[in-house]
């Protein structure tokens, strides 16, 4: 939330910028020779197979294949754009179900244990509800377009909320058992994975010129991130940010493969940190770290300090690896989106940091979380508009967003025990939705850091010590509570 929308996006300016040193090396977008050989069918086919051989080790090769020749057949003409994006977002989705790529199914069998059902036809019924949600949603957005002043269409994500706490609360209830309380669960646990996916495409349909129903359904969790957060914030914003000419096409395109092998090498440098602080150097992990200290013999604060920075390096770099596969699918297919992730460690105030670090998800709560709030709430005090928004942002959609993430521990452990193994992450948003409203509200107010190297190493120690910190209560470990947590890092400071 870099101002009062929100819209700075990570890595945008570098498609300008000229590259010098080293980075000129590597610039094969900027490469006239490049972006001409990248238009024709030979480039096309080497810039499809390196793509391929980029995302087959982390996708699966079939999920990979998929997304990969979709994305290529997107490009090829115009009249194939929608229907490729449609048939391979559906034809992952069922697949990835089938198979149990995805998380819904292990979810089921989960709940099909617990419920002693023994020979439950999982797979059929994961695959029957899916096959009923793409109606219902396709019929929903008609109907939306219909009727754009209606209640769902004005406030469709309070909408999916709302309808994913009512049936959360009918599968809760003791008088649901057995066979019907399996089959509410499955159906929860088809909806969820798109419930932050529908209110784009239903915001969408409210524009005057909404895109064709093939490209809004074609990019519900599309085949590039088929995960529970939107890396493309709908359709509008594909449209928006579609290469328009064939040189574009071969920029973006190269742009694409830069980015996919950039995240191989983040894969390796994340892989070769778990190996160093795990192999030859005695670092435990944060959890062992954790639990010798509760165990009355705890690592010595030195190694338990380099367990978290270790620790928060590797997170990091996990989230911006995914991002940048993600992205640089999209842009396989011909979409000019923003980096995902964009030099966090250049962060200067935790606002930048929240901006840089997961740019897709900071969107999600600006457009569903901050935007209604900041233009409803305390408009006669404007500090106060801005932190209270930023707070709703950082602190409640992001809670809310990982609570119900994590939907599946609410029908295998209750909702009061689920509730209470969270005390942690809701501690971190809390004070990450504080720290960054403040920050927020610094920089609204005109006050920035200075910009000298001292400025900002201090900034870069501010940040990134306030990171490190707040990583201990975010990794999403349910196994420590939160005054456990909150006695380790007191240990670390010396409190006692």
């Amino acid at each position: 939330m870099s101002n009062a929308t929100g819209r700075t996006a990570p890595g945008e300016a570098v498609q300008t910028s000229q590259s010098t040193g080293l980075r000129r090396f590597f610039a094969i977008d900027q490469s006239a020779q490049f972006v001409t050989w990248a238009q024709s069918s030979t480039g096309r086919l080497v810039i499809a197979l390196g793509a391929l051989a980029a995302v087959a080790p982390h996708f699966g090769v079939w999920a990979a294949t998929i997304a990969i020749i979709a994305a290529m057949a997107a490009t090829a003409k115009s009249d194939w754009r929608n229907p490729a994006l449609f048939s391979a977002t559906w034809a992952t989705a069922f697949v990835g179900t089938a198979t149990g790529d995805n998380d819904t199914l292990d979810n089921i069998v989960a709940v099909v244990a617990k419920e002693n059902l023994g020979e439950f036809p999982s797979v059929p019924v994961a695959i029957f509800f899916l096959l009923l949600l793409a109606l219902a949603t396709g019929m929903t957005l008609q109907w939306v377009r219909r009727s754009p002043e209606s209640f769902l269409a004005r406030r469709p994500l309070l909408s999916m909320l709302a309808l994913e706490g009512l049936l959360c609360g009918v599968g809760s209830v003791d008088l649901v058992h057995g066979l019907p309380r399996a089959i509410l669960w499955s159906a929860i646990f088809v909806l969820t994975p798109y419930l932050w996916f529908i209110p784009y495409a239903i915001v969408d349909q409210r524009a005057k010129s909404p895109g064709p129903m093939t490209l809004q359904m074609g990019v519900l969790r599309p085949f590039w991130s088929p995960s529970y957060l939107s890396f493309n914030k709908g359709a509008a914003f594909l449209r928006k940010h579609l290469a328009q000419n064939p040189v574009d096409l071969a920029i973006t395109q190269l742009k694409a493969i830069k980015l996919l092998l950039w995240a191989n090498i983040l894969f390796a440098i994340r892989d070769g940190l778990g190996w160093l602080f795990e192999v030859p150097l005695p670092i435990p992990s944060v959890e062992r770290a954790i639990d010798g200290f509760l165990a009355g013999n705890p690592y010595s604060r030195l190694i338990a300090w380099t367990a978290l920075i270790v620790a928060t390096a590797r997170y990091s770099l996990q989230i911006a690896i995914w991002a940048h596969l993600f992205v640089g699918i999209a842009r396989l297919a011909g979409y000019r989106l923003p980096r995902g992730s964009w030099r966090p460690l250049e962060s200067r105030t935790l606002m930048d940091y929240f901006n840089r670090f997961h740019y897709y998800f900071k969107e999600f709560l600006v457009d569903f979380f901050f935007i209604p709030t900041f233009f409803k709430m305390f408009r006669g005090h404007p500090r106060a508009r801005m932190f209270f928004a930023t707070f709703m942002a950082a602190g409640v959609g992001n809670a809310l967003w990982h609570f119900v993430r994590d939907i599946d521990l609410v029908a295998t452990q209750g909702f009061v025990p689920t509730l209470h193994s969270y005390a942690s992450y809701a501690f971190y948003a809390l004070l990450l939705a504080i720290g960054v409203g403040f920050s927020q509200v610094r920089v609204s107010m005109g006050i920035k850091p200075a910009a000298t190297p001292i400025g900002r190493l201090y900034s870069f120690f501010f940040v990134w010590s306030f990171v490190v910190c707040m990583h201990v209560f975010s990794d999403g470990s349910r196994k420590h509570t939160l005054h456990e947590l909150l006695s380790f890092m007191a240990n670390q400071f010396g409190v006692f």
